[in-house]
């Protein structure tokens, strides 16, 4: 007999569910991952205890043509998003109130930016960024949402370094000296594949976009790790930040 998912586990497996949606108005639900990603979207469905949505979900889903012009396919396409939205809503609603605002949808950075300060806001001591992609937004827009006195680090790769981020370090250690403390380190090329932000060397939150992308490109979600594996991240990552190298 199978636990029944927590709120916190069923709204982020939701907001993934909707990250992960292949191209349902082209061909790619009727591939292999498709039909998988049809059946995940299903069983959430119905483990989230509205029956209406998990029918509504089931019957519309064999409203889906191959060609998509179709006529019907276009509207089942936009009835399954919605239906996948709502639950979402509903599920976000039911979620502790640190996993809210955790899926970012396309076209909205503000609520990106929104949901990054809300991680933000529980540091006490320090943050640390991982992204190997790292531009200067992640300062201007996102690191400069924490309080005063939080030390931030920001860890990158250094293949992908990007030539903004060493003037907006010095631009920002100008501005703000010690009232902000701020530290940039680089991996050994193409070391580094995750997004992350860790909180006082305890809570990890992982992004499914680097910060430069947040809610412009395609929807993402930021979730927080469990407590098992924040240890072991926390633990992988500080090792690598203490062989990393200075951004000059």
């Amino acid at each position: 007999m199978t636990m029944p998912l927590s709120g916190e586990a069923l709204y982020t497996q939701l907001g993934q569910l909707i990250v992960d949606m292949p191209d349902l108005r082209n061909h790619e639900w009727n591939t292999p991952a498709g039909q998988r990603w049809l059946g995940r979207a299903t069983a959430l469905l119905e483990e989230s205890g509205n029956a209406v949505d998990a029918l509504t979900f089931k019957v519309t889903a064999q409203g889906l043509s191959s060609d998509p012009y179709q006529p019907g396919h276009a509207a089942a396409v936009q009835r399954l998003t919605a239906v996948l939205h709502h639950a979402l809503a509903v599920a976000e609603l039911r979620a502790p109130a640190t996993a809210q605002n955790g899926f970012i949808p396309v076209g909205e950075p503000f609520t990106a930016l929104t949901a990054i300060a809300g991680v933000m806001a529980e540091a006490t001591d320090s943050i640390l960024l991982v992204d190997p992609y790292a531009d200067r937004n992640l300062l201007t827009e996102y690191a400069v949402q924490a309080a005063e006195q939080i030390s931030i680090r920001v860890l990158t790769d250094s293949y992908s370094l990007k030539p903004g981020l060493a003037p907006a370090k010095q631009a920002w250690i100008n501005q703000y000296g010690d009232s902000r403390p701020l530290d940039i380190r680089l991996t050994p090329a193409r070391s580094l594949h995750d997004r992350l932000i860790i909180v006082d060397e305890r809570a990890v939150w992982s992004l499914g976009q680097s910060f430069n992308a947040l809610g412009t490109r395609s929807p993402t979600a930021l979730v927080r790790v469990n407590e098992e594996t924040a240890l072991l991240k926390v633990q992988a990552y500080e090792q690598l930040w203490a062989s990393a190298t200075l951004l000059a």
